[in-house]
């Protein structure tokens, strides 16, 4: 019979940890959820400089628009043609992609791809070996054909809407 509260004194010290880590587990996981809580939604205000920034943004869309994602419009088909060379002529093929800012000015890019073909092949083929061989001349030409698009597609669209031109593939044979 000394046996006995010997191991009713065991049971109840067994009871009272399980109790005490069921316990523990609980507050652990009401903290967590109310700081999960407290990240996801009390995030929502926007500081002052914020604020002021979208202000500005709205007031002046050419700001609106560099502040805008940019998208990446490829060319459909890259850019063959001859060059006269002073031995030989050469053939030469350019893969081009346009970089936009925001969705507006991607759909608009999107609607005129054959005049920006046409601005592109035209400025391409007016490029002469010389140019073609160096990186210096690869950079004017991109200059070159970056302004050929802008004026080309200016009347049509009221504004500048391509902001770069971006060579993805060039062959020279």
């Amino acid at each position: 019979m000394a046996e006995q509260p010997e191991l009713q004194l065991a049971e109840k010290s067994g009871k009272s940890k399980k109790m005490l880590f069921i316990i523990i587990a609980v507050v652990v996981l009401l903290l967590g959820g109310g700081a999960a809580a407290y990240f996801l939604l009390g995030g929502e205000d926007t500081p002052p400089a914020a604020t002021e920034e979208a202000a500005n943004a709205a007031a002046d869309p050419a700001a609106e628009a560099s502040n805008s994602e940019a998208f990446y419009v490829a060319m459909p088909r890259p850019f063959l043609f001859n060059v006269a060379g002073t031995v030989r002529s050469r053939l030469v093929e350019i893969k081009v992609q346009l970089m936009v800012r925001g969705e507006v000015n991607d759909t608009a890019l999107k609607k005129h791809i054959p005049l920006v073909e046409d601005a592109l092949l035209t400025t391409f083929s007016a490029a002469s070996e010389e140019k073609l061989s160096t990186q210096a001349g690869k950079d004017e030409l991109r200059q070159t054909a970056l302004l050929n698009v802008q004026n080309t597609l200016q009347p049509i669209t009221g504004k500048k809407i391509v902001e770069k031109v971006l060579f993805t593939g060039f062959v020279m044979q």
